[in-house]
């Protein structure tokens, strides 16, 4: 009989909402605890979502009997805090994306999880949507030839508020780590090592501090290019292309999360096109919940899809294209 996996919930937003609605599609999984600042909304949120322990505070949920697995879903800068947290106290941990506010967070927190030896996971979630996986399994096996330029965007419009998060530099708030981060990890999943030699980088800035807009662009060895853009004033498309010597494929908007994939052939003054569809119920957020079940159930102590060097060198990223910005938290 296959083990069910327990789950913890620390920080219950509205990214919370959602994984905690995938993990009813995940068989063996179950939400055993969830903590928030707040007793009374941690009960509602356990309440609603059938978890039998509920916490006022973050501190107290490591204490939970039976927790297999904490997913960690709190403002950019408490990650590394709440991490630290469970790693010390053995307890696995799936934490949001960014990771951290910067390299040497990360690092603390890799460290920390080998040297307790309880598996740690970005949560980039994007890298287990079926199409995307599809994409990433094509550009390996070299469906559009090598691989010269990734372009992708994400940005949508969120009304002024110095209050809310993405507006609030004490939470970590700005375009760039909130969005930005999946253009930037796109291009690491495609390119690769070594990281880019070159990064250029411009941003708008809110009266908050926080970068309303960025763009980038990363310059790879052997003349390969990553471009990326993120806002928070402007509804843009949400798609993201990869082109290749030999082709080009399309991630049909949102891309992040897409359920569309398109596929182009050069051939002559014309493009051969190929389309594949990639249905999904819920949000998406289960496929990675299985994915980190899969790694708990086999003993590992990271992914293999998202390993923690790769967050290391996506920090390593962010943290660059922050310096080119002059962005400080």
């Amino acid at each position: 009989m296959a083990k069910t996996f327990k789950w913890g919930i620390i920080g219950l937003g509205r990214i919370a909402r959602k994984f905690a609605s995938d993990l009813n599609m995940v068989p063996n999984a179950q939400l055993h605890a969830v903590a928030s600042t707040s007793a009374e909304r941690a009960r509602q949120f356990a309440d609603e979502f059938g978890a039998p322990y509920a916490y006022g505070n973050y501190a107290e949920i490591v204490q939970c009997s039976d927790l297999d697995v904490v997913y960690i879903a709190t403002p950019h800068v408490l990650h590394a805090e709440n991490t630290l947290l469970c790693l010390e106290h053995g307890i696995p941990v799936l934490c949001e994306k960014p990771f951290a506010m910067n390299r040497q967070e990360a690092l603390r927190m890799v460290n920390a999880s080998r040297r307790n030896r309880a598996f740690l996971m970005e949560a980039l979630w994007t890298r287990f949507i079926p199409a995307v996986d599809y994409a990433l399994a094509l550009i390996a096996q070299g469906e559009i030839g090598d691989v010269h330029t990734v372009k992708a965007d994400f940005g949508f419009h969120m009304p002024f508020d110095p209050h809310s998060r993405v507006y609030n530099k004490s939470l970590g708030g700005g375009s760039l780590l909130d969005i930005g981060i999946y253009p930037a990890l796109l291009s690491l999943f495609v390119l690769g090592k070594p990281l880019p030699e070159h990064i250029q980088a411009a941003a708008s800035f809110s009266s908050t501090e926080v970068d309303e807009s960025c763009a980038f662009i990363l310059d790879y060895p052997d003349k390969r290019l990553a471009i990326g853009h993120s806002s928070i004033v402007a509804n843009t498309p949400v798609e993201a292309s990869i082109y290749g010597t030999e082709g080009t494929i399309y991630l049909h908007p949102r891309w992040h999360f897409a359920k569309k994939v398109t596929v182009s052939h050069y051939e002559g003054n014309t493009e051969l096109k190929r389309d594949m569809e990639f249905p999904f119920e819920g949000w998406g957020y289960h496929f990675e919940a299985a994915h980190v079940m899969a790694c708990l159930e086999e003993g590992r102590l990271e992914s293999d899809l998202v390993p923690l060097d790769f967050t290391l060198d996506l920090m390593e990223t962010l943290d660059a294209i922050r310096e080119r910005i002059g962005l400080e938290y």
